[in-house]
């Protein structure tokens, strides 16, 4: 009995000593941090939280139904060939230019700056990269280093297929400012990122950068990067409008009516970046169903949608493009216009002519 609990305490603590080790897994807040968040109405018994409460606290039964569905498996989850990819362009002039390079990872060029949009370009979305399948494509289309210099990181929140200690070590000397969610900088700062170059925010705070108008908004999600760190920091979407185009980027959310909120706020926006993917009825509260995707993109008041969230790695039990044909056609029969351009196409923003855009089903896979 003795040696047994010897060894417990010894898992224990080699246990604690990696989680503060291992640098992925990022900082958890100070105590000074915790007393500026209290502040937040989003937080309430040291932990951040919906105002419309996310039901996570699934059933024996159910979680056993999906450790179920993900065991059983499917041919379709993965597609069965590498996705199509196109070189980007990365000139910064004035146009106003989005390139995806799956999953939510996207380069915005806008009023002459370049925005970087939740920069996930590792191989697989987890604390130990080298575990699990690689992303769809089998990489990105360009070399990290090759990226322009980057005016400001957006950053919607923690998880590790929006916030990758890989990529951020790769891009972090040339991002002049992060822009992030209350509580986020920690992680960044325990990555040798200067705390003069990150800004935490709120929903609802504005930001003026460099002639942009920044607004980080209301999403209805969760954070957390380990076992016991659920809702120590903050999630959010955020809005970004220039001299001549408006964006939003919904970062990751259940469907609420903040999106009408920030429509009637903020609204019209030419091009809404509007998660779509890793969604499932079980956890509908903090994933959009892709006909919510086009219902929200409508609340919101979007011109243009272009569907994010989806294209690189699985994360949920649906086929790989489901996302994207489900979004497809309920766009069709709301009358909304959809781009869907394969991954590293840089589309430049022409208004609402959305006949203009470069357009194919090329997601379509026999």
């Amino acid at each position: 009995m003795l040696l047994t609990i010897v060894i417990i305490v010894i898992l224990i603590g080699v246990y604690v000593l990696f989680m503060k080790v291992y640098p992925v897994f990022g900082r958890r807040p100070s105590e000074g941090d915790i007393r500026r968040f209290s502040q937040s109405p989003q937080y309430a018994k040291n932990k951040f939280e919906n105002p419309i409460p996310a039901m996570m606290n699934m059933s024996f039964r159910t979680t056993l139904g999906i450790l179920r569905d993900m065991i059983k498996g499917s041919p379709h989850r993965r597609p069965k060939s590498p996705l199509p990819m196109e070189r980007p362009q990365f000139s910064v002039n004035g146009d106003t230019s989005v390139t995806w390079f799956g999953h939510s990872a996207s380069l915005l060029t806008i009023d002459g700056k370049a925005l970087l949009l939740d920069p996930m370009f590792g191989r697989t979305p987890s604390p130990f990269p080298w575990i699990g399948k690689n992303r769809y494509s089998g990489g990105i289309p360009f070399e990290i280093a090759e990226l322009p210099q980057i005016d400001a990181v957006l950053l919607s929140h923690d998880h590790y297929d929006h916030l990758d200690y890989g990529s951020i070590m790769k891009i972090k000397h040339k991002v002049k400012r992060f822009f992030v969610p209350l509580g986020v900088g920690a992680h960044l700062i325990r990555w040798g990122v200067p705390a003069a170059k990150i800004e935490e925010h709120d929903w609802w705070e504005e930001i003026s950068f460099e002639g942009l108008d920044l607004a980080c908004t209301p999403a209805n999600h969760f954070s957390g990067r380990s076992t016991n760190d659920r809702g120590a920091t903050l999630w959010c979407s955020w809005v970004i409008k220039g001299e001549s185009s408006s964006i939003f980027f919904s970062g990751d959310s259940g469907y609420t009516p903040h999106f009408k909120q920030i429509g009637d706020k903020y609204g019209p926006f030419d091009l809404t970046l509007m998660e779509c993917g890793q969604y499932d009825e079980r956890w509908a509260d903090i994933h959009l169903m892709p006909e919510e995707t086009v219902q929200a993109h409508l609340d919101v008041r979007g011109k243009v949608m272009l569907p994010i969230h989806w294209g690189a790695f699985t994360l949920a039990i649906h086929d790989w493009n489901d996302p994207v044909a489900r979004a497809a056609r309920a766009a069709e029969t709301k009358g909304v216009k959809l781009v869907t351009p394969p991954i590293g196409q840089t589309i430049i923003l022409k208004g609402s002519d959305v006949q203009s855009y470069p357009k194919a089903n090329w997601w379509v896979q026999s």
